[in-house]
């Protein structure tokens, strides 16, 4: 098994590392995924998740452990990635991939702390596209950013890119029959050719005329498999840091030239970190008493003691408590306001007798797979992080189902379509963690002493979604290794 690695191990940290793989979403079914069939996938995603945390358990970074992840996935032609990718409308393989990080340390990760996130697009011949999205994003941590722009660009894409990862960063160079196989092979010409038209052996032959068909590549002889195999990798470190990695080679017979939402930073992948109040707790209700004492004035306690969010907005309250009436918006005008008076985030008002209101830090990370133009569409994955960052109170997994669940932004972009051309289908991975700002822990020194967890969430509006994932009992918190791809068991 190969290592790639850009840091040193990183001592153990205060947090239980841990790590969440998806390998595609769609219209999958029984009759599309029969049992020997699933079998491959749910030994691939178990090896892959089980791997990667010990990855992480001995000391690795979340960046490294997902793009190795990602590699594991692009060696597997079970999965439209690397070795398994679909052919475009005219024969050819054009990849891409993405990394992105984030942490709870105000400082940043240890690695890609500069320019946070980095895709390549239109790539061709490099063994494993997720690597050279990494260097990329690496590419201005060693001057710090300071040499131009150059290092800066976020999204790379086409021969040069390539040539910079097989010459200055030493990446694997693979010829194009690497890339090939006959079962993605077969979808293509469904497709495009007529029946017997320019078959498997004929693309082998124009390359190669003595070149034989064996099944190295794990051909399957499942006429309906699916395809929809964009794989993707979110990693929780011991130190907070968290690292998204997706890897794609797109839609089968896409137009040459066209970039999807996985290597699009917002769309198809995302991580973000930011300090937020920590909500208060609320005390429990007192014994009724008067009308006066426990209507309005009540309410007005309890709302300001979860954090004063409407208060504050609204100026609903005054230091008393008291309701006061909403003054009219002031008419709206295009000038800028002057330099005195830029917007800021309203204060939170603080009601006499309240509890001290604390700061946590709170990170998200994800990873997106299905209709890769419908995550374009909506931002599907920046969108989700940031009802969980302004909407106060929002979990990662209630805002990431309003919008890849049933029901959500993706399914309701496709309109009328949705259900007759795969539009709007797909689900999303992430790793959700929140954290009080140091020196201010609460509980005891054994509390303290305890690891500190992320949540790992997922949730697809579509008939299934390859997921891999730790799923732990909530008495005893041990962790049981999980693969599944529908929404119950298969």
């Amino acid at each position: 098994m190969e290592s790639f690695s850009t840091e040193k191990s990183l001592p153990l940290g205060p947090f239980e590392p841990t790590v969440i793989l998806h390998g595609g979403a769609g219209s999958i079914s029984r009759a599309s995924l029969p049992p020997e069939l699933w079998d491959r996938y749910r030994s691939s995603l178990l090896k892959y998740l089980t791997d990667a945390r010990k990855l992480l358990e001995s000391g690795a970074s979340a960046l490294d452990a997902a793009c190795v992840a990602a590699t594991w996935f692009e060696d597997d032609p079970l999965f439209n990635c690397g070795r398994g990718s679909v052919f475009t409308e005219q024969g050819t393989i054009e990849m891409e991939a993405s990394v992105m990080v984030c942490s709870l340390d105000r400082a940043g990760p240890g690695a890609g702390r500069i320019k946070r996130g980095a895709a390549v697009s239109l790539v061709q011949n490099t063994r494993h596209p997720i690597l050279l999205a990494k260097e990329v994003l690496l590419a201005a941590d060693e001057d710090r950013g300071t040499s131009g722009s150059s290092t800066l660009h976020c999204h790379l894409s086409g021969l040069d890119v390539e040539q910079w990862g097989w010459e200055e960063k030493a990446l694997e160079k693979k010829t194009d029959r690497w890339f090939w196989t006959r079962k993605r092979w077969e979808e293509h010409r469904r497709g495009i050719h007529p029946p017997g038209a320019y078959t498997y052996d004929d693309l082998l032959a124009s390359v190669d005329p003595f070149a034989s068909t064996p099944s190295e590549d794990g051909d399957i002889d499942f006429h309906e498999y699916p395809s929809q195999g964009t794989v993707g990798a979110v990693c929780l470190d011991a130190w907070g840091n968290l690292a998204v990695a997706t890897s794609t080679g797109g839609l089968t017979n896409k137009k040459v030239g066209r970039i999807g939402d996985t290597p699009t930073i917002g769309s198809g992948f995302w991580a973000e970190s930011w300090e937020e109040n920590a909500p208060a707790a609320i005390p429990a209700l007192m014994s009724p008493r008067s009308e006066e004492q426990t209507s309005a004035p009540m309410i007005n306690q309890l709302l300001a003691q979860a954090g004063g969010m409407l208060a504050s907005c609204l100026h609903l309250f005054e230091t008393e408590g008291r309701h006061r009436r909403l003054q009219d918006p002031p008419p709206y005008s295009p000038t800028p306001a002057p330099l005195s008076h830029r917007f800021h985030s309203p204060e939170f008002l603080h009601h006499p007798g309240a509890s001290v209101i604390q700061k946590r830090r709170r990170a998200v990370a994800m990873s997106g797979t299905g209709n890769g133009d419908s995550f374009l569409r909506t931002n599907a994955a920046r969108t989700v992080a940031a009802m969980c960052r302004f909407s106060n109170g929002t979990s990662l997994a209630q805002a990431l189902t309003s919008v890849a669940g049933p029901g959500g932004e993706l399914q309701q972009s496709a309109g009328d379509r949705w259900g007759h051309t795969g539009e709007g289908e797909g689900g999303i991975i992430g790793i959700e963690i929140v954290d009080l700002e140091s020196g201010q822990a609460r509980g005891d020194h054994k509390d303290r002493l305890r690891k500190k967890r992320g949540k790992a969430v997922f949730d697809f509006n579509c008939g299934g979604l390859f997921r891999a994932f730790y799923e732990a009992d909530d008495n005893t918190g041990q962790e049981t290794p999980r693969a599944m791809v529908f929404k119950e068991e298969y």
